[in-house]
């Protein structure tokens, strides 16, 4: 987990502190908690200091502070790197140590997915030619039977189960980076939610890419505002997600889909479609793409539905692409590696991979059941097959406030912000991620301590905020 990912403008705090202070507690906690690895580099201090709309005098003095208490050292020239844990004073540790609960990130509950995993090595092991094929070169497309498990995975989704039409990559993200470093140029736009995913932000910066926001609703993107943008930006390019959009939860009807489909049509754009997310559900609507099948881009992994280490995803596309994106492969890793594949090809054969995800299911009702009973009162969108709940805060809350306050109380949780694109306002609102805890028991005791801290807002006097 990277310094971009974990720090936010809710690491200014509530105020009630210098700010330089609010973000060395913060970058502190991060590195106590193991959530940055050691001789991780520190973003360059201008570079933070913009990111967060702070001073840079401001980001120097809470690097000072990490040196101080030995969790940081600076390099002449070369900037600031994470220190190993040993060098961290144990006073230090002891009083700061203590591992918040993380509503925060977004990850896979732990099912039978090892046990899983021995099964398939213990059958793989059975057949000497293929474990020697798996260990061989391969097509930068991946193996014919690795796509035929690929596009048979992806029909769930509408599309067409045709192999050519289908590439194997490292997961969704690699599978976005071929797609974007193929048809995407150096300042060119892409249009995507005013909330986004901050994968695809990465990337566009590092692609020197320029992503513009477009206004939602409840179903996630309007067609009247990307009939607008696509009027406005000199581009060809969508990435969205139209079901269980991360992080509001939205999803497109049918005839959203339609609607949006339309637009595409009309103005000769390219959709990047994000069906990450919509694999856990077991009826999934049709895939945009479905509407748009020489206009789209499918991508699909199975990350945050069954594992993280499972570093597998699919691109289905119209196969002149798969050619050009074959390029792009062996610019970055010649092809996949093969045995990750086959893992995954051999869940989707025997059926093991609708039964991992069906007990996603399970655990993601259960632990909605305890959200809905505990949170109570408090207004959140979710869906029933989906781990993760939208809150916005009520007045006069405000979302790095309340983050603040959260984390002063020991739980972790998104802000809007951390999926803001462009210079929009983010909302004011934070996601739960019901997944992370390893137990039920830290669920129940992260929500309590939520919805102690949403039910006591701050309360503000003549300009001032007191408790």
């Amino acid at each position: 987990m990277s310094f971009e990912q974990l720090i936010s403008t809710a690491s200014l705090g509530d105020g009630t502190k210098p700010k330089y202070q609010s973000i060395a507690e913060d970058l502190a906690q991060a590195i106590l908690n193991g959530q940055v690895p050691m001789g991780e580099k520190l973003p360059p201090q201008r570079n933070l200091a913009r990111r967060l709309g702070v001073t840079t005098g401001t980001v120097s003095r809470a690097y000072a502070i990490l040196e101080t208490q030995g969790l940081a050292t600076a390099r002449v020239g070369d900037g600031t790197y994470v220190r190993s844990i040993e060098h961290v004073p144990e006073t230090l540790q002891t009083k700061d140590h203590q591992a918040p609960i993380d509503l925060a990130h977004n990850v896979a509950m732990v099912g039978d997915e090892a046990t899983a995993l021995k099964v398939a090595f213990d059958s793989l092991s059975n057949d000497a030619e293929l474990m020697l094929q798996v260990l061989s070169y391969q097509s930068e497309t991946g193996m014919r039977r690795h796509r035929e498990a690929g596009a048979q995975w992806l029909q769930r989704f509408g599309m067409t189960g045709q192999w050519s039409r289908v590439m194997v990559t490292h997961g969704a993200q690699h599978g976005l980076a071929c797609v974007l470093r193929t048809i995407a140029r150096p300042g060119e736009a892409v249009l995507t939610e005013s909330l986004s995913y901050p994968g695809l932000q990465s990337l566009a910066r590092s692609m020197r890419l320029q992503l513009i926001g477009i206004e939602t609703d409840q179903e996630g993107m309007t067609p009247q505002s990307l009939e607008r943008a696509a009027k406005t930006f000199d581009t060809k390019f969508v990435y969205c997600a139209p079901t269980l959009h991360n992080p509001t939860c939205a999803t497109m009807s049918v005839q959203r889909r339609e609607e949006i489909a339309a637009v595409v049509r009309a103005h000769g754009l390219y959709v990047i479609e994000d069906c990450v997310h919509a694999a856990i559900q077991a009826n999934p609507l049709p895939a945009l793409s479905t509407w748009l099948p020489e206009q789209s881009f499918l991508l699909s992994s199975f990350s945050k539905v069954l594992a993280p280490g499972l570093r597998v995803g699919y691109i289905e596309a119209a196969p002149t692409w798969l050619s050009k994106f074959a390029a792009s492969m062996r610019a970055d890793s010649w092809m996949v590696a093969p045995l990750l594949p086959e893992i995954a090809t051999r869940w989707i054969e025997t059926g093991e991979m609708e039964t991992l995800i069906a007990q996603q299911r399970k655990q993601t009702t259960e632990r909605l059941a305890i959200a809905h009973k505990i949170l109570r009162g408090v207004e959140f969108k979710t869906d029933p097959e989906f781990p993760l709940i939208w809150v916005p805060l009520p007045e006069p809350w405000r979302a790095g406030q309340f983050a603040g306050a959260l984390r002063q109380a020991g739980v972790l949780v998104r802000t809007a912000d951390h999926f803001g694109v462009g210079r929009s306002p983010a909302p004011q609102s934070v996601r739960i991620s019901l997944n992370a805890p390893a137990n039920i028991e830290l669920l129940e005791k992260g929500l309590q301590i939520f919805k102690s801290v949403i039910d006591n807002p701050p309360v503000i006097f003549m300009g001032r905020t007191s408790w």
